[in-house]
């Protein structure tokens, strides 16, 4: 990892991510769409169906640069092994990697690129080093999303948490360095947590090569 800012910290799913989930999943299901309608999902489905032919391009866009930076990396198992869906600027990640930096080099790499509006974390691990300790990981990874949802001042669904042997990665765009300063303090704060690494950027950061959400 390079350019990460870390935070030392004192040792002390979502449900919303899974919801969007279903939704872009059901759109590869055109059979899907109807149960989904009835199920009280009309507003998600619709407004994903409707993306206008703009910004069907610029998903596109997306998608074709994510998969350009995953290529150039020394983790093989991401181009292969991620699977990469880009409606309307949220980026869903699934598949099942090898190692837990695979996934965040996966989410990391995926927030890089100009437009995306959100990460979708949903990237398996086959190498879980112990249940007890991964356990642990995916608690304090939940405990984080929980905190950030409530907090006010911070936009919760720019970021994207992974926990790996109690470090929490964050990575995302912040509005301004004081929502940063913010999200960094809130991680510090959850139970067993050893460690805050950062590779958020900031809205206006010239290398996102985009200037607004």
């Amino acid at each position: 990892m390079k350019n990460a800012a870390e935070k030392k910290c004192g040792p002390a799913k979502n449900s919303l991510s899974a919801f969007l989930t279903l939704c872009i999943s059901a759109l590869l299901l055109p059979g899907c769409v109807p149960a989904l309608i009835a199920g009280g999902t009309e507003t998600a489905v619709v407004a994903a169906q409707e993306r206008s032919a703009g910004n069907a391009v610029d998903d596109a866009g997306i998608l074709l640069k994510i998969k350009n930076l995953y290529a150039q990396q020394d983790y093989k198992d991401l181009l292969a092994n991620v699977e990469i869906k880009v409606v309307e600027g949220r980026v869903l990640l699934t598949g099942n990697v090898d190692k837990p930096e695979s996934q965040i080099e996966a989410v990391r790499l995926a927030w890089q690129v100009g437009g995306v509006k959100e990460v979708m974390n949903e990237v398996q691990i086959s190498d879980k080093a112990g249940f007890a300790n991964y356990a642990r990981d995916v608690w304090i990874s939940a405990q984080v999303k929980t905190k950030l949802l409530l907090e006010k001042g911070v936009r919760s669904i720019n970021y994207s948490i992974i926990t790996v042997n109690q470090v929490v990665y964050i990575m995302g765009i912040a509005q301004d360095q004081a929502e940063l300063d913010k999200v960094t303090y809130v991680c510090s704060t959850v139970d067993y947590v050893q460690r805050v690494v950062s590779y958020v950027r900031l809205k206006d950061d010239p290398r996102r090569g985009y200037s607004g959400q």
